[in-house]
């Protein structure tokens, strides 16, 4: 049975593809954009020197939150909560999820660095009134001290915590909140632009075929299928 799919050759869309005009101002906004929310300063100062865009975040402080961001990826869970304090008090005090995830990371750090009467002083005194406030908190407390159950962290089931997936995982969110502390996108937005690509696509699937991207890292077109 023959498709009723429109089919769009590969030269007619790049033929209209063609037509499309985009200002270079506006290319330079988005990549500035993108440069300022993952935190590239020095990208940011040699952009702004050799195009003349203009961004809406100074580079120092672009440095000051990379510097919340490294802390924390490097494991120095007490340093990030004072760096975010001096950057905005308000941060922590009006997240207390954060706050909580930030202290369950000074927790798993401890276990890392094997200190374990220190980690569970740290748990009783400083996390377990916050479970007691709040059950998802308590759940990851628990979560969190099972570390100590197993001699073989290999073993156990919530050994990911261990990993540095989870200091990234804390860092992004440290990250998004000062963010949106300063009125900034959590993300770039080249991101809602490549999610905004993928869901056209995914629509005009349905009713044509026609030369799609697939790989988005080398923005290929592809021969539609006939």
């Amino acid at each position: 049975m023959a498709s009723s799919k429109k089919v769009i050759t590969r030269e007619k869309w790049e033929k209209r593809l063609n037509h499309i005009r985009i200002r270079k101002e506006d290319m330079n906004k988005l990549v500035m954009n993108f440069l300022v929310t993952e935190g590239y300063a020095e990208a940011v100062a040699k952009f702004r020197m050799e195009t003349g865009t203009k961004s809406d975040m100074d580079v120092a402080m672009i440095m000051d939150r990379m510097a919340v961001n490294k802390a924390v990826r490097c494991g120095n869970v007490e340093d990030a909560i004072e760096k975010v304090n001096d950057l905005n008090p308000k941060i922590l005090d009006t997240n207390p999820e954060l706050f909580f995830h930030l202290q369950q990371q000074r927790l798993i750090e401890l276990f890392r660095n094997e200190k374990i009467e220190a980690a569970l002083e740290f748990a009783q005194e400083e996390l377990a009134p916050r479970g007691e406030e709040n059950q998802s908190f308590l759940e990851e407390l628990e979560r969190t001290v099972s570390l100590l159950v197993f001699k073989d962290v290999s073993n156990c089931p919530v050994r990911e915590l261990l990993d540095i997936s989870q200091r990234l995982k804390t860092a992004n969110e440290v990250n998004a909140a000062i963010l949106t502390s300063q009125s900034h996108e959590k993300d770039p937005k080249l991101h809602s632009l490549l999610k905004m690509l993928i869901w056209a696509q995914n629509q005009l699937d349905e009713k044509a075929t026609y030369p799609r991207i697939k790989d988005f890292l080398k923005a290929t077109l592809e021969n539609p299928a006939v």
